[in-house]
């Protein structure tokens, strides 16, 4: 049975916008069960909108972008020239838990009915454990068996993965058609591409979320066009994910299913539809359409939400952003700022999704060059930077687009043929990687630590409680403005910020001042955690300020408790 919980957020200083969460399915209990190697690190949606692990602890996923299985390399690209296990140890390495993967519709089926390789692109020198003989210079490795290697070291580094159907047709510009399916490839076959690939790795949770199709997008513009409604066309967006994903969670519903957006809604009246031909341009001079970024426009999701039914909890939406080297989208046209972001662009196109506790995101894509000599105005870099830091205010997961660096119009995490890290593209990106205080990398594994270098821990080690924030210096009790003065006792051992009383300062301790203080009567704070709460300025009251204060403790934008601003 689903449980359905409407709150009202109270509104943080500029940074908390007001609004009310609707339902989101509550999965059936999940049990406590020991860590193991295969079983016990799906993720599922609470009703905060938090992607939480079995025990409903909240989770992030930060990671990156690495295609080539899209492309016809039938490998990751790169690996004809660097070895692959370095590459995928340094990424775990460098902090990201999670590996997004564009693949193709047809790589897929060629796997599933053992169909041989067109090409293979690696360096048999560089890569004796991706050959038959385990030698240098010995004989390639079927593609299959060399993504299963992939695997095994993704699950050896404590990251996870996720693969994103990037097009029907292998292709470098695949991900140009609109749609799901091509003239090679039907939605049937996309179907059983993804389910097939579902129940292969049913009993391993290395790969842990699929993203159905990347980009659909389309403009009636005679090339085929992704529509968002309550219709069974061919080409409604909405429909075919739902589709598909219930296919998929029919063989292993622990999977996150990720949906994008499209690239067009319409902004048509009573009795006009997407069939634009048929719409009175004169009331639309512009265009009948809110544009997006491909994959970007989520305004179907308010009035006709995706609906996994019994596994509504498995539901992330995805949607991509870019900067203006990318296009000179209209909302970069003055001198930016987030709010303004916000107003012209992302909070009705996908921002809702998160500020109004409808849906975690996962931004799947954004990233760009950040250099002086493609970024001579600096724009780039700004609309980077607001994103990052909105991303991180607000917990949105995200998979850095990219590692590789032959992405024509972004750049990526590495150069020289693969061969060296772009230290400055990385510094700007790592503030937004799950780290712990101490800046532990943290791994979605409850037993394996992220990377090999030292630098990260598993999930277990960071609810362990060795990332509690010291909170050596005690205060005096504080007459709180959600639980009444007479009720408040004196602490005895304040552990301030820790608002629900679980001996952790987290995410979740914001959630529970914020629920606190829009519905007293059904989530009120205990006399001591209203005590804790009261962390920023003390002595003020709890407020919304306490909350934000929490989450920038999280994203390490302060280093301790309680924050005084006043």
């Amino acid at each position: 049975m689903s449980l359905f919980i409407k709150k009202t957020a109270a509104a943080i200083a500029a940074c908390i916008m007001l609004g009310t969460a609707v339902s989101v399915q509550i999965p059936p209990e999940v049990s406590n069960a020991a860590p193991d190697e295969f079983h016990d690190d799906w993720l599922h949606v609470n009703e905060n909108a938090e992607i939480v692990d079995m025990n409903d602890n909240p989770v992030w996923l930060t990671g990156c972008n690495w295609f080539g299985y899209n492309v016809g390399s039938q490998v990751f690209d790169g690996v004809w020239s660097q070895n692959m296990h370095k590459m995928l140890n340094d990424i775990a390495d460098h902090g990201f838990n999670l590996l997004r993967v564009p693949m193709s519709t047809e790589i897929l089926l060629q796997w599933k009915n053992n169909e041989p390789d067109t090409m293979i692109k690696i360096n048999e020198y560089e890569n004796p454990e991706l050959t038959i003989e385990g030698v240098q210079g010995g004989t390639p490795m079927y593609s299959f068996d060399i993504w299963n290697k992939a695997v095994e070291w993704c699950r050896e580094n404590g990251m996870k993965i996720m693969i994103d159907i990037h097009s029907a047709t292998t292709a470098s510009s695949g991900h140009q058609v609109p749609l799901w399916y091509d003239g090679n490839f039907s939605t049937e076959d996309w179907i059983e591409a993804l389910t097939w690939f579902a129940d292969y790795y049913k009993d391993d949770d290395t790969v842990i979320a699929i993203d159905l199709k990347n980009e659909p997008h389309g403009k009636n513009d005679g090339q085929g066009m992704a529509i968002w409604d309550d219709s069974t066309s061919p080409n409604n967006w909405k429909y075919a994910a739902e589709t598909c994903a219930a296919a998929i969670l029919d063989i292993n519903p622990d999977l996150l299913i990720m949906v994008e957006g499209i690239e067009v809604y319409p902004k048509f009246e009573e009795g006009e539809d997407w069939d634009s031909p048929a719409v009175d341009y004169s009331r639309y001079p512009w265009s009948p359409f809110h544009g997006a970024w491909w994959g970007g426009n989520f305004r179907g999701a308010r009035e006709y939400p995706v609906d996994l039914g019994e596994h509504q909890s498995q539901l992330v939406y995805s949607p991509h952003d870019y900067g203006p080297l990318v296009w000179q989208q209209t909302w970069f046209e003055k001198d930016f700022t987030r709010q303004t972001l916000l107003d012209d662009y992302w909070y009705d196109t996908w921002a809702f999704l998160i500020e109004e506790k409808i849906s975690p995101l996962l931004m799947g894509e954004w990233g760009g060059f950040i250099d002086e000599e493609h970024d001579p105005t600096g724009d780039n870099l700004k609309w980077m930077t607001l994103l990052r830091d909105y991303m991180i205010e607000k917990r949105i997961h995200h998979t850095f687009w990219c590692f590789n660096e032959n992405s024509g119009d972004t750049g990526g995490l590495v150069y020289d043929n693969f061969g060296k890290w772009d230290e400055d593209k990385y510094a700007f990106v790592e503030p937004s990687l799950w780290q712990n205080e101490n800046g532990k990398f943290i791994s979605l594994d409850h037993k394996i630590k992220l990377g090999q270098s030292g630098n990260g821990i598993s999930l277990s080690d960071y609810y362990s409680g060795s990332q509690q924030p010291s909170t050596e210096e005690k205060t005096e009790p504080i007459t709180s403005s959600v639980t009444a003065a007479s009720d408040i006792t004196e602490a005895p051992e304040l552990r301030i910020g820790d608002a629900n009383m679980d001996g952790k300062i987290t995410i979740a301790d914001s959630t529970a001042i914020l629920q606190a203080l829009g519905n007293p009567d059904k989530y009120g704070l205990s006399p001591q955690g209203a005590i804790n709460a009261d962390c920023c300025d003390p002595g003020s009251g709890v407020k919304p300020s306490d909350a934000l204060s929490i989450q920038k403790l999280d994203a390490k934008l302060i280093s301790n408790l309680p924050e005084i601003t006043e």
